[in-house]
């Protein structure tokens, strides 16, 4: 007798499954194949991620344990190691990207101005970082970063004011960063945060001149003219708010405009920090403040290496490794999803952890009733008429 569905349902329902079967489409992930599915590839690697499983082994265990439960929470193929490991080789991994990103799109627009920090700007604010992994040379070869070590490199785009990655290139170690500059989406009035690594001044005069702001950290050995100052008296952590213009040879041709440059006093950690910036009318205090959110997409990296399974991965190719990256980033992004759709207070971390153990076990408590701990029947019966996507 089914007496409800499972948890683990009830949050792939939250997944728009039309459009994912749409990329299956598009990218033949489903192409001459006849028992396991890209969408049963995706709910078996989903499963391994909400409940911490390290490979497809572990993965085939627990779920072949509950047999009778699988096709009600909408694994229809058989799941076997072998199925898993073909699957990850073969199937497109631009599937799970483009479906990822989809999410992500999805999800902010849940985001309205009362969820904001920095209400009173309207710019978007965005902190462009990257993270590295390290990786076994002889069984990652085609992620070689240096001589006896292969890495690799997830170089993120990260949507301050909803802690949302807006946009990730997965690239090998010996990829710099700074080449994320040519690839991301310059929007018009955003501010772009980035730490002195991402300092290239013709793709930082590229972001100006697409009506964008930028703020780097200044490297010390910039060569440059002061044109007037500021007065700062009425700011005691600013040491100076200076406009400036670039005289090295190279920098000067690649950035001819002026910029701005504030020193701020960090009294936490008694230093001095410069920033350089092209915006030239914010509050020089307002400029320190921005860029100390940047450390928000340190707290991202942070949380998916230790909650999400990104360090250790069930397949040894290059394909493999991204599809098991998207859908990490996938099950994050499906998180801070449900935290708004159902209007929860918990953190992301306690939802997770409320998930690992009840999706382990199939439980069928309503969704909702779990995490709010809410006995409302209406709530729950309205909610459940929702959520439900399989049968």
């Amino acid at each position: 007798m089914n007496l409800g569905k499972t948890i683990f349902s009830q949050l792939m329902g939250f997944l728009p499954k039309r459009y994912f079967d749409n990329l299956v489409v598009k990218y033949k992930g489903n192409h001459r194949v006849r028992k396991f599915s890209c969408w049963d590839q995706f709910l078996c690697m989903a499963f391994a991620q909400f409940t911490y499983r390290e490979s497809l082994r572990d993965i085939e265990s627990c779920l072949c344990s509950m047999k009778s439960k699988l096709y009600h929470t909408g694994i229809k193929g058989k799941v076997s190691r072998n199925n898993l490991a073909n699957a990850n080789i073969n199937r497109d991994w631009r599937i799970f990207q483009d479906f990822g990103q989809h999410l992500i799109k999805e999800t902010l627009k849940l985001y309205n101005k009362d969820d904001l920090i920095f209400k009173e700007l309207e710019n978007t604010l965005y902190a462009l970082d990257a993270t590295t992994i390290d990786l076994c040379l002889s069984l990652y070869p085609w992620a070689q970063f240096r001589k006896g070590k292969s890495a690799l490199k997830i170089n993120t785009l990260l949507d301050i004011r909803t802690s949302l990655p807006t946009l990730i290139d997965i690239t090998s170690g010996r990829i710099h960063e700074i080449n994320t500059l040519d690839i991301i989406p310059i929007e018009p009035l955003a501010i772009y945060l980035m730490d002195k690594g991402y300092i290239d001044y013709k793709r930082l005069y590229k972001i100006n001149n697409s009506n964008a702001y930028f703020i780097v950290r200044k490297k010390r050995n910039l060569a440059y003219r002061r044109i007037c100052s500021v007065n700062v008296k009425k700011y005691p952590d600013i040491r100076h708010d200076q406009i400036i213009k670039l005289t090295g040879y190279k920098s000067s041709i690649n950035y001819p405009e002026k910029l701005r440059s504030i020193k701020y006093h960090d009294t936490e950690k008694n230093r001095n920090i410069t920033y350089i910036t092209n915006h030239l009318t914010l509050s020089p205090i307002v400029v320190a403040t921005l860029y100390k959110e940047r450390w928000k997409i340190e707290l991202f990296f942070k949380w998916i290496k230790q909650h999400l399974r990104i360090k250790a991965f069930c397949g040894t190719t290059e394909n493999a490794v991204k599809i098991q990256i998207w859908i990490a980033i996938t099950t994050y992004v499906l998180i801070l999803h449900i935290i708004k759709k159902l209007k929860l207070e918990e953190s992301p971390y306690t939802i997770l952890q409320i998930l690992s153990v009840h999706i382990h076990i199939f439980n069928k408590e309503l969704l909702y009733q779990l995490l709010t701990k809410s006995d409302d029947p209406v709530a729950n019966n309205n909610l459940s008429k929702q959520l439900f996507l399989f049968n």
